[in-house]
Parts: structure tokens; sequence; C-alpha cells
């Protein structure tokens, strides 16, 4: 007796069709924002995932050497690839790039509710656009996505925040780029952690006033209006190059909100610089979609995404500005079943057909093909039995009609349909078959 490997999924069909059911949905809103899909290697060079976020990343894969010696890794996301892939044709791509990939990811981590070591992900991106239309574009994308499945303001949140202008915040205090991008890294977390621990985290570069510090940090996460944000910035820097820099930041959020305004998502989205996102090759604005707590409490991480313009350009490739963000499968199934949005699909076939012994039955299969090849989901009993035991099988299938070929029916060259709602008949011409479900099924 074999099991599957634990943080692992098996799909049985009435699986299959919930998870199909997110794949419709992401496709068909992807596509309706004009982004084009693509699709990605499972297998990568190690060294593509390190050279994007470092060596540590190593201990969380399902890496190997291969047969021909190769340091290889199963993808742990999808956005180095995609980075690979553009940068490869980046001087014959049209611009702006719109991709979107549904795909499976790996993660050799402890299983625990809502993360798997595997997943699939959506990921859309778009390339070649430094504006903040882009990322308004794309949080309009991630917005839709998630209305399309059910979700609305009252469930999930969509909390917008900006690397840069936190680097031009720490520059203006004197911060190097380097010692920002602890200190942000610190912050990332500080929901997640006690005062006292971000405080003793911080002063490595902060030193004493990693606690005045922290206050401030605390009142502009707290902020959710941009004038409000714009006056607790006022005169921060002064004219120093990080003031005016930060000045010219607030410009973009302006822009970046007055997009989303306009684009009908804005109710979504909330002002929070409490979200940074640790990782480090985010470089502008950011984003995460957080379950609705109470108040100002955060549920369950849901999708995240932001802004990476070095990425393609750290790979070798020529520079390329992007954005995108990945929207996971197990914590959205999760959310969608427990507030009752997940569908129930019921498989079952249009037509079930009956066919008696004989040249009734080789008649039965060859009218069970012409209805497929129509397009109908057509089942009929796989070994001979008798009429009985056929109207029960069509009868639990719950085929919405059935398609008798009998010995009378052979004769006269006709079939007979059968409503299996009412229990009414008709006997029709072959030839008539198809023309006649069709009008019955719609």
């Amino acid at each position: 007796m074999f099991e599957s490997l634990p943080g692992f999924r098996e799909f049985y069909p009435s699986e299959c069709s919930r998870r199909n059911h997110l794949f419709q949905v992401w496709r068909r809103t992807a596509v309706s924002f004009g982004f084009q899909e693509y699709d990605a290697p499972l297998l990568e060079p190690l060294e593509l995932y390190v050279e994007k976020s470092g060596a540590e990343i190593v201990d969380q894969l399902f890496n190997f050497r291969d047969k021909g010696g190769r340091e290889v890794a199963m993808r742990p996301e999808l956005t180095p690839s995609l980075a690979r892939m553009a940068g490869a044709r980046a001087n014959s791509l049209k611009r702006p790039v719109k991709w979107y990939c549904i795909g499976e990811n790996f993660r050799y981590e402890k299983p625990q509710k809502g993360r798997l070591r595997s997943h699939y992900q959506l990921n859309c991106d778009i390339l070649g656009e430094a504006g903040p239309g882009a990322d308004a574009e794309l949080i309009a994308l991630l917005v839709a996505v998630l209305r399309a499945l059910g979700l609305g303001a009252d469930d999930v949140v969509v909390r917008l925040s900006d690397r840069t202008l936190w680097m031009h915040y720490l520059a203006a205090m004197g911060l190097d780029a380097a010692s920002a991008g602890g200190v942000l890294g610190v912050i990332d977390k500080m929901e997640r952690q006690g005062r006292d621990e971000t405080i003793r985290k911080l002063e490595p570069w902060l030193g004493a006033e990693a606690s005045d510090f922290l206050i401030r940090v605390e009142a502009l996460a707290r902020i959710r209006d941009l004038g409000a944000l714009r006056s607790q910035l006022s005169g921060h820097g002064g004219n120093s190059e990080a003031g005016v820099l930060l000045e010219g930041r607030l410009a973009e959020w302006e822009v970046l909100l007055a997009s989303l305004e306009a684009l009908g998502v804005a109710d979504m989205v909330r002002l929070d610089l409490g979200v940074v996102r640790g990782l480090a090759y985010y470089t502008g604005f950011v984003f995460e979609v957080f379950e609705r707590g109470e108040g100002e409490t955060r549920g369950r991480a849901v999708a995240g995404g932001g802004r990476y313009d070095h990425l393609v350009e750290k790979l070798g490739y020529p520079a390329l500005p992007a954005v995108g963000f990945g929207l996971g499968d197990v914590v959205l199934s999760d959310l969608l079943d427990e507030k009752g949005l997940l569908p129930a699909y019921v498989s079952m076939p249009d037509v079930y057909v009956v066919a008696g012994p004989g040249d009734a039955r080789a008649a039965a299969l060859r009218g069970a093909t012409a209805l497929r090849e129509a397009g109908y989901r057509v089942e009929y009993a796989l070994r001979d039995t008798g009429f009985g035991r056929q109207f029960r099988f069509a009868g639990g299938s719950g085929a919405r009609f059935a398609v008798i070929f009998g010995e009378e029916e052979v004769r006269l060259g006709a079939a007979k349909i059968r409503d299996m709602q009412s229990g009414a008949e008709e006997v029709v011409p072959v030839g008539r078959m198809l023309e006649v479900l069709g009008e019955r099924l719609g």
C-alpha cells in the first residue's frame, strides 16, 4: 500500500473539477485584460534561484544533481523563469509585455495549513513599462480575479505599499542602501513579532535610535490616506536629494491611486506602508492581498506582488522594468470553500445511448460516435445487457436524454429519443437525430 508524499495533493475528479474552476476563472480574466499565456520548465538550473534570492534559498528547494552532472531544482516560483525567457528576447518583444502563467511550484518546507510542498499559482506580469500605469493594471487584474470568484471588499483587502518611498525616507535619515535594506527586512516582519524583538533587530543599523524609529514606523503604517501621508512626510529630508526624491515619489502615488479609482478597484485597495515584502529584488510599489480580519487585524495572506525592475538585468540580460503578482490556489481554495463560493461540479453526460442486441448495438455505437463528434458528452453500457438495466444506468447517469437503438428502430433507420425527466419519447430518422437533440438541448 502506497500513500502520496507529505505536502502533495491528489486530485480525484471532484477535487480536480474545483481546481479547474479556479484555472478557468484565472485564464478567462487574464485574457480579458489582454494577457498572453506562457509556460516554463518545471526543472531549472539551481543557480537561477540562487542568483535571484541568495544561497539561503537552497534549503527551501527540491534540488539535486542530474545525470549530466548539472545542479538543478524543481521550480519554487515562476518569476525567475519569466525573467530569463523575457530577457532572452528582450530586444524583439513588443512592449509592454503582458504575460500570464498557471503553473505548479514546489517548495521543500514543513507542510502546514495553507502551505504545502506543491501548489498551483497564477502569475501575471507586465514587462517593459516603468510607469505606475502598469502597477495599476496589475492590481486591477488581481482584483478582477478575486471578484470573479465572488470575493469582495468585505472579504479581502489589497494592502498597497512602496519600497521606493521607504528607501527615500530612510536615505533622508542618513542610512545607506545596504542599511536601509536591512531595516526594511525587519519592518516586513514587525507584525509577526513583538516590539522588543523588532527594536533589538533594528539596533544594528539604528543603535539607540531604534526605539524612536519604530514609533515613527508604526505611525506611518497606520496612515490610510495619501493626504495624511504627505503631511506626515512634509519636510522630511528638507532640500536634500532624498527629500526631493520623496516629494517626487508622492506625486507618483497620486497617479497610481487616481488610476485605481478610475479602474473601479479603489474600494478593494488600502494604503498600508506596513507591507514591505521582504525580498530584496522588489524595487517600487508592492502589494499583498489579505483576508479581512476584525478591525485592523489581518487574516491570511492570499496573494502578493510588486515591481522588480532590476531582476532581468541581474540575470545578465538587457534592462527590462517589470511588475507582477502571484496568486496561489491553496489558501485561496480554503477561503472560497469556507465562504461557500466554490461550486459543486457534477459531471454527467448529455446523452445515454441504449442499445439492443446484434445489429442494433452496432447502430448504437455508430450513433454514439456521431453524437460525440457533434460535441455531446455520451455514455453507453460497455457490455451487452438488457434494456431494463441500461435504462437504470441511464437514469443513474444524470443524462437529460436517452437515445435508443432497438431492433425496430434499426429496421426503420431511426432512433428513439426519450426525455429522462418527463418520459416523453419521439422516434426520428437517424439523419435528423442531431438536429432534434440540438433543439432539445439548446
